[in-house]
């Protein structure tokens, strides 16, 4: 089904735009909250440990889409940082996994609790069936077309 430069398409494009641009702009300070010489990059990687645990890098890089090489130099600027270890995987001895330290965990905690502090008072006045459907939405629109035709 194409939708060519309909003007709900349209709409959606604008939408996104200002919703990345100020993402972007709301990570990189969430990341300088948890650490001064934080990459915007590394909040989404912290959460994404933080949900899933111990995790390697190749599963992160696949999950945000970029290369291994992108991944590991941010992995790098982590664990230089103290906020991130790794560990040999018990499942390949040849592989690491990669996971939060205890302070990467204990700063992380402070700033996310701030982030949904944030993300309730402006979502105040939304109806808990509205925010659940948007949640929903945006996760199939961050499904990967390929896991999509698996479904």
């Amino acid at each position: 089904m194409s939708h060519g430069s309909a003007p709900e398409v349209l709409d959606l494009e604008r939408e996104l735009s200002v919703l990345l641009r100020r993402a972007r702009a709301s990570s990189g300070e969430m990341a300088r909250a948890v650490h001064p010489d934080l990459e915007p990059s590394a909040y989404g990687i912290m959460l994404r440990l933080d949900e899933a645990g111990a995790l390697r890098a190749t599963e992160l890089a696949g999950y945000f889409g970029v290369g291994k090489g992108t991944m590991s130099r941010q992995l790098s600027a982590l664990e230089a940082l103290g906020l991130l270890v790794r560990t040999p995987d018990p499942a390949d001895g040849r592989a690491f996994l990669v996971d939060l330290t205890t302070e990467g965990r204990e700063r992380f905690a402070r700033v996310r609790q701030a982030r949904r502090e944030r993300y309730l008072r402006k979502l105040a006045d939304w109806e808990r069936s509205d925010i659940a459907e948007l949640a929903r939405l945006l996760h199939r629109l961050n499904t990967p077309e390929d896991a999509e035709s698996q479904s």
